[in-house]
């Protein structure tokens, strides 16, 4: 199975309200007077790491891609669990570990750590507080809305290939955490783009039964004379948002379009028209995907 695949299969399975139909990254429970927000993302070698990776940047990015699901719902982390695969360098590892988890303030909570053959996966869950109900979603976009991004797209791409300047963007980046939450009570959909701008769009758009317009000479992407590969590439970790052309929003974004009703496709970028995900980022079971 490809990843749609095996996600639909899943929907099938017996699921908890707060799974939100499998449609968006966390999970949203109300326990008590608090509501709790959830998420779990893994990172294989060879895949989401290369072989020769200093597994202290495995570790920063390995919590920071969780945070960034946090921060997409405007949470407050609260901890995290670690799934860890014995291997190369683990003192790297636990050092980088240390580092992502001091620099946003997200104690380790525990988790389990086992010892394979082959190459190595890693997964953490992070868990944090909702610092705003309703939490945002991805499917609350509506007609007439605007659509925002909260920085550059394709500084990850440049990163990876060896730009000096952009290599932090790759190995270490930085979860909108503060962004995320100044901006939940004024969002009516937000999620972070880590598949690539123009495939997590698509996914906003489907969630919410609607179009999402998007102005290519609005986005703000790290490289004009590649902007097409900037706004596919992913592992960016930008803020994806809709909001009321009223709002006024409490940080500085890029206004990248309009959301429409639901017309022949999903996505129009320009005078393009997207109605199949198909090629538009990162999807998970493509090999030529790798790194």
């Amino acid at each position: 199975m490809n990843e749609p695949d095996f996600i639909a299969a899943l929907r099938a399975l017996p699921l908890h309200p707060g799974a939100r139909g499998l449609s968006d990254d966390c999970a949203v429970i109300e326990v008590g007077t608090e509501t709790l927000v959830i998420t779990h993302d893994m990172m294989a070698e060879g895949v989401h790491f290369r072989p020769d990776a200093d597994m202290a940047d495995v570790a920063w990015k390995l919590v920071t891609t969780n945070l960034s699901d946090l921060a997409a719902k405007g949470a407050v982390p609260l901890g995290v669990l670690l799934g860890h695969t014995l291997g190369r360098d683990d003192a790297r590892f636990i050092a980088g570990l240390r580092e992502a988890l001091e620099a946003f303030g997200t104690p380790l909570l525990g988790g389990d750590t086992i010892a394979a053959a082959g190459p190595r996966s890693l997964g953490l869950t992070a868990i944090g507080r909702a610092s705003h109900t309703p939490v945002p979603s991805r499917s609350g976009a509506q007609a007439g809305d605007a659509v925002w991004l909260t920085g550059q797209v394709g500084r990850a791409m440049l990163g990876f290939e060896g730009a000096e300047e952009h290599r932090a963007a790759f190995d270490r980046p930085v979860p909108r955490l503060a962004e995320g939450q100044a901006l939940a009570p004024h969002v009516t959909a937000m999620m972070d783009v880590s598949d690539g701008l123009l495939l997590d769009a698509f996914r906003l758009a489907e969630a919410s039964g609607v179009t999402l317009a998007l102005d290519p000479a609005a986005i703000p992407v790290a490289d004009a004379a590649r902007a097409d590969q900037c706004i596919r590439w992913g592992d960016d970790y930008e803020l994806l948002f809709t909001a009321p052309p009223s709002a006024r929003l409490p940080i500085p974004a890029h206004r990248i379009g309009t959301v429409t009703d639901r017309a022949d496709a999903p996505l129009t970028l320009g005078t393009e028209t997207f109605g199949d995900p198909a090629s538009l980022g990162y999807r998970h079971g493509d090999p030529s995907q790798n790194c």
